[in-house]
């Protein structure tokens, strides 16, 4: 009776647990939404603003094509790594799972980095987020891509911190899944800025 009365509560946690992740997954998926809604409505502005450029300055004169072919380069690679640590994940092997995490928050560096470098050139030489509607709208649409991946990257950091102390369990790889689909995210936003905003931009 006793053992049974045990098994029975059991069972009811382990349902419990798997509901409870349930919601932070569902929850995540709405975060998700709200979140295209967000870029959608810049990328619209941006749409509207492009050729206000108060008679002046384009992106033309500003895009320097090696910087965001660079820029593209590494969120792709990064994307790359994050499917190479899920793929550890579901295989069990901590080790490749926490160093590919390793790498694609390095590469996730590298690219904040490489956009950083970006706008301080751009405000040297006389564009800044004031300087016409066309650059506000420039500004607030990749500064707010660039602050997504930075999010991305401390709460990577937090996970991998969180794999080493406690290993693969159930909590940690609903984490682990969600970081990667987060990141995933950001790259598709990033190719749509990429050929919305610079392709076009120095066509």
């Amino acid at each position: 009776m006793a053992y049974a009365t045990a098994h029975h509560e059991e069972h009811h946690e382990e349902h419990h647990d798997e509901h409870d992740e349930g919601i932070k997954v569902m929850g995540f998926w709405l975060f998700l939404v709200t979140d295209c809604i967000l870029f959608g409505a810049l990328f619209a502005t941006y749409a509207v603003l492009v050729n206000h450029t108060a008679g002046g300055l384009t992106g033309k004169e500003f895009f320097e094509v090696p910087g965001f072919v660079s820029e593209t380069f590494i969120l792709l690679t990064s994307s790359f790594t994050s499917g190479l640590a899920v793929l550890s994940m579901h295989k069990g092997k901590i080790k490749p799972l926490i160093g590919w995490l390793i790498v694609t928050l390095l590469l996730g560096m590298c690219f904040v980095g490489l956009e950083i470098h970006e706008f301080q050139t751009m405000v040297h030489e006389g564009a800044t987020i004031s300087t016409s509607a066309f650059f506000t709208a420039f500004y607030t649409l990749v500064s707010t891509h660039g602050l997504h991946v930075s999010v991305g990257i401390i709460w990577m950091i937090s996970i991998t911190i969180q794999l080493k102390r406690y290993g693969i369990t159930s909590v940690t790889k609903r984490k682990v899944t969600i970081i990667s689909l987060y990141w995933h995210f950001l790259d598709a936003v990033w190719i749509f800025l990429y050929t919305v905003v610079y392709l076009m931009g120095v066509m």
